[in-house]
């Protein structure tokens, strides 16, 4: 396995949030991603589209503080519990798939593994003791949008 970063979700706020952990860590951030840079944005309410899709800030030693927007607009009601979830970001798509069918065993499948506009291979589900996971396997794609 690659890595291991924690992944916090916020209601809104997460670029106030990310400034200050940055004003906290230092570094730059690696990955800053609007919704509007999704896809074809398109699809976004105009409301959200400047909230943060994805945001990277590394820490060192090969961790990286990860966050997104959960919006309740867009189907993710945030609530304490489900503001973080653990990221895995692994060795091959082989890992990945046994690493998500053991994870999600029991649990709950929220976006089955498969390709994105971010990875070759992606998955996201809580385990059986509501612990959320995201494995990851990103191989060749770069995502285009974003800083």
């Amino acid at each position: 396995m690659k890595s291991v970063n924690p992944y916090l979700n916020f209601a809104g706020n997460t670029e106030e949030a990310f400034n200050f952990y940055k004003s906290v860590f230092g570094g730059d951030f690696v990955l800053l991603v609007r919704f509007r840079d999704f896809g074809d944005g398109a699809d976004v309410p105009e409301e959200v589209r400047d909230k943060i899709m994805h945001i990277s800030l590394p820490l060192g030693d090969g961790t990286t503080l990860m966050a997104t927007d959960a919006l309740e607009s867009m189907g993710h009601p945030l609530t304490m519990g489900n503001n973080f979830c653990i990221s895995l970001e692994t060795d091959s798509p082989a890992e990945s798939a046994r690493l998500f069918e053991r994870l999600s065993e029991g649990g709950r499948v929220d976006m089955p593994l498969g390709k994105t506009e971010w990875a070759e291979s992606f998955g996201a589900c809580a385990d059986r003791f509501g612990v959320q996971w995201m494995i990851n396997y990103t191989g060749k794609v770069q995502f285009a949008g974003g800083q």
